[in-house]
């Protein structure tokens, strides 16, 4: 007997007694289980590293050519056109909880901003906000949350009346799950009543934005480019012209930003090309003398690293539907609670459980002309992840307060150098806002600056 039979067999006996569990065994999807014990467990050694790879090549932050800067301004008035057009959506996965951080919550209701205390989504919300009357249309949100956070991530929303936004402008959905097995594939149980499911990847967002029925709305609305982004990063440019005229020109399927890693083991996902294909392998992944591989000038050769911020055409999502292409799995073996043959609740000490994840970056290579466009780290890139150090809230203030800096000071505002300065996104989404904007009744030399 295959394991797949015997799972269902033992499963659907445990459920005879419960209602749940008989709505969760039925509910699953058995080949699409068999296919990721089968890439995770049972054939995981055939789906190692390629044989042959080297890094991507990508479009440069500062155009080096001629051609290049001709291009690049052909791309941002392209992309401002398709703004203005009503053709692009923004799309943030938001499944985090602010465990990690101490915080009891969606991550996206953390307070981050230095001054107002202001939540992620507040700041992506007020961003949205600016650059659609800023271009006088209405541009849709499409937030993915995970099954655990959804009703809370929806009731901070209606609590705060939506930070100005149309609620038909907004559609929240919760991405899909997958259960957990042992080892040797057997499925797990949480509960007498529940499998041990968790959260599929924020690859599973491309079949949640079909099964939630928001491909759909983007294709009544003429929908044709989404800005994919996550939801712990409070710099990220939500609805970029620049990228989004680059990508639609260049005929891209699935675009990505990249920045220029600080170190060869940074923890950021390498952009490699494999013949004519692009990909991400992860940074852990990545052997030690690949990382270490440098130019002729003295630069790592895999310096883009990926921040998971993407552009996708909706008809590329859209093939994803039917199940010809697919996504593939990835094994994360981790510490999973669950019941033991005694039918007793354990917390194992080492990690005794496969969850099955996808990811998105695994749809690059399925994509045509998949471009990469670097990204000024300053400006895009200071994700909350960490309680404390890298990556943690004190250090994502410290560079929401000096880009808020270096953009009045490029527009000519002395600021001192202990001044918190915050900018509303709504009333300056970009620093192309600032440059060039009255400010009366500012007084630059305050040390708590908020400029609205």
């Amino acid at each position: 007997m295959d394991i797949i039979e015997k799972n269902k067999l033992l499963m659907n006996e445990l459920a005879a007694g419960s209602p749940q569990l008989a709505e969760q065994v039925n509910a699953l999807d058995w080949n699409e289980l068999q296919a990721a014990l089968d890439e995770c467990i049972f054939k995981k050694d055939q789906f190692g590293l390629p044989e042959e790879y080297g890094p991507a090549s990508y479009f440069p932050l500062i155009p080096e050519n001629p051609e290049q800067e001709k291009l690049y301004g052909q791309a941002f008035v392209h992309g401002e056109k398709l703004i203005r057009a009503g053709k692009t959506a923004a799309f943030t996965v938001a499944g985090g909880q602010g465990t990690r951080l101490g915080y009891d919550g969606p991550k996206g209701t953390l307070a981050v901003s230095p001054i107002k205390g202001k939540p992620l989504f507040q700041l992506f919300a007020e961003q949205i906000l600016g650059i659609s009357e800023k271009y006088e249309v209405a541009i849709p949100w499409y937030v993915m949350c995970s099954p655990l956070n959804l009703e809370a991530t929806v009731s901070h929303f209606e609590e705060n009346a939506y930070y100005g936004l149309s609620r038909e402008n907004i559609k929240f959905f919760a991405q899909g799950v997958m259960p957990a097995t042992d080892f040797k594939g057997n499925l797990l149980l949480a509960s007498q009543d529940s499998l041990a499911l968790s959260p599929n990847g924020h690859g599973g967002s491309l079949k949640a934005l079909i099964d939630s029925g928001s491909i759909a709305d983007m294709a009544s609305r003429g929908i044709e480019h989404l800005s994919y982004f996550q939801v712990d990063n409070p710099l990220v440019s939500v609805i970029n012209p620049l990228f989004i005229g680059l990508h639609d020109l260049q005929k891209s399927d699935m675009s990505s930003r990249s920045l220029t890693k600080t170190g060869p083991f940074e923890k950021l996902g390498n952009f490699v090309s494999i013949g004519d294909r692009v990909t991400i392998i992860e940074y852990s992944d990545l052997p030690e003398e690949k990382a270490l591989e440098k130019e002729g000038d003295g630069r790592i050769r895999y310096r883009a690293g990926s921040p998971a911020i993407h552009v996708l055409r909706r008809d590329f999502i859209e093939q994803f539907a039917s199940g010809e292409i697919k996504l593939p799995y990835h094994r994360a073996e981790k510490k999973v609670d669950h019941l033991d043959e005694a039918g007793e609740r354990t917390t194992p000490e080492e990690p005794n459980a496969v969850k099955f994840e996808t990811f998105v970056f695994d749809a690059l290579p399925l994509a045509k002309n998949p471009l990469i466009l670097e990204a000024d780290r300053l400006e895009e890139f200071s994700p909350v992840k960490n309680k404390r150090g890298i990556d943690s809230l004190e250090s994502s203030q410290a560079d929401q307060v000096k880009r808020a800096k270096r953009w009045l000071t490029n527009a000519g505002h002395a600021i001192k150098e202990t001044s918190i300065v915050e900018i509303n996104p709504r009333a300056f989404p970009s620093e192309r806002d600032i440059l060039g904007a009255e400010f009366k009744d500012y007084d630059f030399e305050s040390d708590l600056i908020y400029l609205d």
